[in-house]
């Protein structure tokens, strides 16, 4: 292993035609609001003195390649990289979607089920059926960090489809259960193997994509969420209805099971066979547009992936208060999400509506959740502030849960129409999901804070459903109320997020400002992380 600093090949200069190409290192200082009087800069501050865990031989995978074109200069039009925009996309995004949408339709069908007979034929009493929510963030839990080991040191893709067939056939288990703890034991591994899906899609997006264009990506996939929600509530009902007039062997909900677990299995060996683990081995690019595809990604200062776990990059992320702020949000965010998700069927069903009925009610609820993600994340992305546009959605999300609990209990319509408009609310947890592939560098920190995210995001969940008691249904006013508090203590932490990116950025412009500070050339496929990096800039 050479030694920090140790010199190795350069990757190519990169030029722009001057008829406007891609810009492979744009003025990022541009888009730093000015600082006014700032501290006098140290003269002392150079490339050498700031980056203190440089070695080349070490570095990202990316860099490989672009030394291994040395001496080519690679020049990407705007219509080149348009068309390879839109081949990344046309081959990329459809399958994120739909096995990020089989994601939430997996772990929520348990709710279809409560409404259609699990909780009389596997003998649910009291609190049970909460438990059954949240186990499955304790097999979560339990696998986060492991799983985002593996998504560093496994192909990103092939291990990520490994989970998505696995997953699909331990839900077709909970078609056998018979008991309570048959119905803990499926649900614990089931979210075991769902653990590897949200950071997993994370890497990819920050892996292809740059920084203006994550955020509405990420926004696109995760609103299949609300997809799944759509699809799942037809397939239920369709099923119980089917079921009810022409009865088969087994019970309707124990044929939802089978339905939708098959049908994502056999999406987890499409996704195996179509998805690549990287820019470098994607049968869909020429040679060419796979080092076009690298080198249009240089801006983000992050690379496309390195192997090896680097202990400082850990410890940085658990000494950053930026990112302690994004688990404290994914955990309080994440109560009302755990209770919801679960209880939707039963909470419409507390309105006044019949069961099958409720079925068909939660659909909507779906669409709201689609246009909200699509709508922030465009906005954030074309504006530059994922993070403001991203609070309208959790705005609209107290109104709705305030109709649900201060609108009397007559007030059937009312009150429905206030479930839909807490759909709203993940589109902050949707913006800090893409800021950590946008504002986290450094492949180790990058999944070191992924894990840490997701465990706030499962604690969230665990405690959610313990809020339903089942004592306090059909009303469930207590959870209620919680659900709005959780609401308005996520804002103010999204608040402080906020504020601390704008600060960070106006430290490192008073960095790259200090005479005698140069930047080394491939420095944005060293593997650097983003407090390290001068070069990097925090996006809001």
């Amino acid at each position: 292993m050479a030694a920090d600093g140790e010199k190795a090949s350069a990757p190519p200069e990169y030029t722009n035609p001057p008829d406007g190409g891609h810009s492979s290192v744009p003025d990022q200082d541009a888009d730093i609001e000015k600082t006014g009087s700032a501290p006098a800069p140290n003269p002392d501050i150079h490339a050498g003195a700031v980056l203190k865990h440089v070695n080349k031989n070490d570095a990202d995978e990316a860099y490989k390649v672009l030394v291994g074109h040395e001496g080519e200069t690679i020049v990407i039009t705007p219509e080149e990289e348009k068309k390879l925009l839109r081949k990344i996309d046309l081959n990329l995004m459809p399958l994120l979607c739909i096995v990020y949408g089989l994601n939430y339709l997996d772990k929520t069908t348990v709710s279809y089920a409560s409404v259609m007979g699990l909780k009389t034929d596997i003998k649910l009493v009291g609190q049970d059926y909460s438990w059954i929510g949240s186990m499955f963030y304790f097999g979560y839990l339990f696998w986060e960090y492991p799983t985002n080991r593996l998504l560093q040191r496994l192909p990103l893709a092939k291990y990520s489809a490994f989970n998505v067939i696995m997953w699909g056939l331990t839900l077709c288990c909970m078609a056998a259960v018979k008991n309570f703890a048959g119905a803990m034991t499926v649900r614990f591994f089931l979210g075991v193997f769902e653990a590897a899906v949200s950071p997993g899609f994370a890497l990819f997006t920050s892996q292809w994509y740059t920084i203006s264009e994550q955020g509405s990506r990420t926004g696109i996939w995760f609103s299949f969420n609300g997809v799944g929600q759509i699809v799942g509530g037809c397939v239920a009902y369709g099923i119980a209805v089917g079921t009810k007039h022409h009865p088969v062997a087994i019970k309707s909900w124990q044929l939802v099971f089978l339905v939708i677990g098959l049908f994502t299995a056999a999406m987890g060996a499409v996704f195996l066979w179509l998805m690549p683990d990287s820019q470098l081995n994607a049968r869909f690019l020429t040679p060419k547009e796979r080092v076009m595809a690298v080198e249009r990604i240089r801006v983000n200062q992050q690379g496309v992936g390195n192997k090896h776990f680097k202990w400082y990059q850990c410890k940085e992320a658990l000494t950053d208060p930026m990112i302690w702020a994004f688990v404290f949000y994914s955990l309080v965010a994440d109560i009302p999400n755990g209770g919801i998700s679960n209880f939707f069927s039963q909470l419409i069903v507390s309105f006044g509506y019949s069961p099958e009925d409720s079925l068909l009610l939660g659909i909507p609820g779906g669409a709201v959740e689609v246009v909200a993600l699509i709508a922030c994340g465009y906005l954030g992305d074309k504006y530059k502030n994922r993070l403001l546009f991203s609070t309208v959605g959790m705005i609209i999300a107290i109104l709705g849960m305030l109709l649900i609990t201060c609108l009397p209990e007559s007030n059937s319509p009312g009150r429905l129409v206030g479930y839909y408009l807490t759909q709203a609310s993940p589109t902050p947890f949707v913006a800090l999901l893409s800021l950590i592939s946008t504002n986290v560098a450094g492949w180790t920190k990058k999944t070191t804070v992924a894990a840490m995210y997701l465990i706030g995001y499962c604690v969230g969940n665990i405690i959610g459903p313990q809020v339903f008691r089942d004592k306090d249904a059909p009303q469930y006013r207590p959870a209620e109320i919680t659900i709005v508090v959780c609401y308005a203590v996520s804002l103010v932490d999204l608040l402080f997020i906020y504020m601390w990116c704008k600060r960070e950025n106006k430290k490192k412009a008073v960095i790259r400002a200090a005479p005698g500070y140069e930047k080394l050339q491939g420095q944005e496929f060293l593997d650097l992380t983003d407090r390290e990096n001068p070069e990097f800039i925090y996006s809001v």
